[in-house]
């Protein structure tokens, strides 16, 4: 743990291994696309091999969004932890339950969480992206 998980939205409540697969990746997802343009690079190709090349761009775009739209109008910065961490960072508990909860159809709850993280006038739109990402998320975990 870097003392960056020690700021508000780093402490550890649960762990990854504890999740359903597509929930793990999509921390995984989350982690890698924010840590570098090789991480990106990773999402992509994971993105590539595991949906219809029609839709491939599409849905990685979606995520891409989210992600921006999540820091640019986010009331603070998304903690996360170390790529190869098995923690399960609060931030990114509240961003999978934002995509859990959009991607079962729960837009107002997914909303409702997303204003939490930022400024309310976006909160709808980043629950709308939300369930974009994680019905993607959960093909690719499947074809893995």
């Amino acid at each position: 743990m870097t003392p960056e998980h020690h700021k508000r939205g780093g402490a550890t409540i649960g762990q990854l291994s504890m999740l359903d697969d597509w929930e793990a990746l999509l921390v995984r997802e989350l982690r890698l696309w924010c840590h570098s343009p090789d991480g990106q690079a990773e999402v992509w190709n994971q993105f590539a091999s595991n949906l219809p090349p029609g839709s491939a761009a599409d849905e990685m775009r979606g995520f891409e969004d989210l992600i921006r739209t999540m820091s640019t109008y986010a009331r603070r910065p998304l903690v996360r932890h170390e790529l190869h961490c098995d923690c399960l960072g609060a931030d990114e508990a509240v961003f999978l339950h934002i995509v859990k909860a959009a991607s079962t159809g729960e837009l107002d709850d997914a909303a409702m969480v997303a204003a939490l993280m930022v400024m309310p006038a976006h909160a709808e739109r980043v629950a709308l992206m939300a369930a974009q990402v994680g019905t993607s998320t959960q093909i690719i975990s499947a074809g893995q």
